[in-house]
């Protein structure tokens, strides 16, 4: 016989993620053993604090507002709407509530149970890999679903061992033991001396059980054994055991397949070898809470400048570890790249919400230099510009002053990101760097076709532009003017060339470094001027040579000229290789040093580095000898 009411709550479900990712036979398993919940307005399902239940929710109808409290002050966090998963949190840390949970209005929602739940899904991983992202992030939607497989799926390495590298679970790894003939009070003054929530009882040295706090709350405090008790007693056997170089996403399914909150990490994977380290939930959540899409969450949720610094300021932290990791720079840089944009995105959204009135026009803000060419991996100072629709002439003044004006909001917020102003005033809050679309055609004609020094810096800086917020046509727009003017413009080709060969390979006659001689940064040697920027300068002056568009990235300028000369293509492949390798350079010393990165001290480097850092100013020298050929540039001056 048919369960009709089954059927219909199976018929919603089916609808929303993870729920989309079961087959409908286990779906309906499911939904058979759903309850249904009415709540009024003001209706509180559970609080903060509360210990956890057997079930997990969906809003059938109505909505569920959640609310964290502190200091007897409750905050809304966010409310949850037809589709919406919450109350996850029993399913995946066994933990007791964060939130609490109350009706906003008139609401059905359906509960599911957790036991239930897990016998359907026991071996469906896109399902858990939904909800314990989903977890970290707080967000249960369709909007997030699809944003977190873009993610993983657009940044993940391509090789199996890549990928282990990519999301390696980071666990203690000087784990507290006590010896199998221990009693619990010996076990209980460890845990205390070391402040742990845990200790893992070991027979030469290989793991037979462990004891949590919960297991003395349930077991001591409660009088069912003594103090005195041996830790055999009481301490859960047999353990779970993992190997060291499990995934995040592999510990967490393996916790939630065998109800547990900790792994026993050993030499071999298995109970029979020595014990190395442990794992536990919060190892995970922690890990899973400063990925690419939870870093993007925390932004687009910022409401002000402080907490938008304190999710870019998470990026460097994901930023040093994908390093330590070996994760290939290409995924880096597209990552935190989108983490980039997404913060000057939400700087701008908040700045407007200052503004005394809507936009008078369409705009576009543009970011410049090495945001522009998405490889900003650490902070640097602002470049960027705004560009906006043409108004009549005596509406200009002040539709110009209302972009300055929005444009000072933005800069002053990204520079207390820690984004620095830019010195030589490259910034949007500049009259001469926030123009109308003509006024911008015309100055690019003026630097195109009367080049000279000044236009060479100006344009090269300009010429790495992407547009990050507003109106895509005025950018497109912009792109075809440039590429128009430069069709008419051998000479400024040659000056571009000039600037790209200015800086000849950094090494001396004895192959020795060539470091700064005088000032603050004496006997450092300026990887960004004497390394990165010839290799920069060359490849935009190869890509505009060739009416190259959409292709700002220098190392994705080479792999371009590689497609379309194949006869260069070994010199341009070696030129994206040693982009990125002075890139990571780079970005290591900045993170060690907490600043740019731009000065290397060579004595913090070891000989093997020193030999790769060498090799990478081969291409340097190659790709300047092609540019003075192919654009006479010899007796150029």
């Amino acid at each position: 016989m048919k369960n009709s009411i089954a059927e219909r709550v199976c018929d919603f479900l089916k609808i929303y993620p993870p729920f989309d990712l079961i087959k409908f036979k286990k779906l309906l398993e499911i939904a058979e053993e759903v309850v249904i919940v009415y709540l009024e307005k003001g209706d509180t399902l559970f609080k903060a604090d509360q210990p956890a239940n057997e079930y997990f929710y969906i809003v059938r109808a109505g909505a569920i507002s959640l609310f964290h409290t502190e200091n007897d002050t409750q905050e809304l966090v966010t409310i949850n709407d037809t589709g919406d998963i919450f109350g996850v949190r029993p399913l995946i840390a066994r933990e007791n509530y964060k939130l609490t949970a109350t009706a906003n209005e008139e609401t059905i929602i359906y509960a599911l149970p957790i036991k239930n739940f897990q016998s359907a899904t026991e071996n469906n991983a896109k399902v858990y890999k939904y909800l314990i992202t989903a977890f970290a992030t707080n967000a249960y939607d369709s909007y997030t679903t699809e944003e977190n497989n873009a993610i993983f799926k657009d940044y993940l390495p391509n090789t199996s061992q890549d990928i282990v590298n990519f999301q390696t679970a980071n666990y203690t790894k000087t784990p507290i033991t006590c010896a199998k003939t221990s009693t619990l009070q010996e076990a209980a003054n460890l845990m205390c001396t070391h402040k742990i929530g845990c200790i893992i009882v070991v027979d030469n040295k290989k793991p037979v059980g462990i004891i949590t706090n919960s297991d003395i709350k349930n077991k001591i405090a409660t009088g069912k054994f003594p103090i005195t008790t041996a830790v055999t007693n009481i301490m859960s056997s047999p353990v779970i055991t993992a190997k060291k170089d499990l995934t995040v996403a592999d510990g967490q399914l393996k916790m939630i397949k065998n109800s547990i909150g900790h792994l026993c990490i050993t030499k071999d994977g298995t109970v029979n070898s020595r014990l190395i380290g442990v794992l536990t939930h919060h190892d995970v959540l922690v890990t899973l809470g400063n990925t690419p899409s939870v870093i993007l969450k925390e932004i687009k949720r910022a409401n002000r400048t402080k907490k938008l610094r304190i999710a870019r300021l998470k990026a460097n932290t994901l930023l040093k570890s994908y390093l330590e990791q070996n994760i290939p720079l290409t995924h880096i840089i597209n990552v935190i790249s989108e983490i980039n944009d997404a913060v000057t995105i939400r700087a701008i959204e908040i700045a407007l919400k200052k503004m005394p009135t809507e936009p008078p026009v369409a705009f576009s803000w543009l970011a410049l230099g090495s945001q522009g060419r998405r490889e900003q991996l650490l902070f640097t100072d602002q470049d960027n510009a705004l560009v906006f629709e043409d108004v009549p002439e005596d509406k200009y003044e002040e539709t110009q002053a209302y972009f300055l004006q929005l444009a000072k909001y933005v800069t002053k917020s990204l520079n207390k990101i820690g984004f620095e102003y830019c010195e030589a005033d490259m910034m949007a809050v500049n009259p001469e760097w926030c123009k109308s679309i003509s006024k911008w055609k015309t100055q690019f004609q003026n630097w195109i076709l009367s080049p000279d020094d000044k236009a060479i810096l100006l344009s090269s800086i300009f010429f790495d532009y992407s547009g990050v917020y507003g109106n895509e046509k005025l950018v497109d727009t912009l792109s075809e003017s440039i590429f128009e003017a430069l069709g008419g413009s051998s000479l400024f080709y040659k000056f571009l060339g000039s600037e790209a060969i200015k800086s000849p390979t950094p090494l001396g006659i004895f192959k020795q470094f060539l470091v700064e001689q005088n000032g603050e940064q004496k006997d450092l040697f300026n990887i960004k001027s004497r390394g990165l920027m010839p290799l920069i300068d060359a490849a935009r002056l190869l890509v505009l040579s060739n009416q190259i568009k959409n292709v700002n990235n220098t190392y994705e300028r080479y792999e371009k000229m590689a497609e379309i000369d194949p006869n260069n293509k070994e010199l341009y492949e070696s030129c994206a290789y040693a982009f990125k390798a002075l890139s990571k350079f780079k970005t290591k010393q900045g993170l060690l040093h907490n600043n740019s990165g731009k000065f290397i001290k060579l004595e913090t480097l070891t000989k093997e580095e020193k030999l790769k850092l060498k090799r990478c100013f081969k291409p340097i020298h190659d790709i300047q000898e092609t540019l003075k050929l192919r654009f006479d540039l010899k007796n150029f001056i």
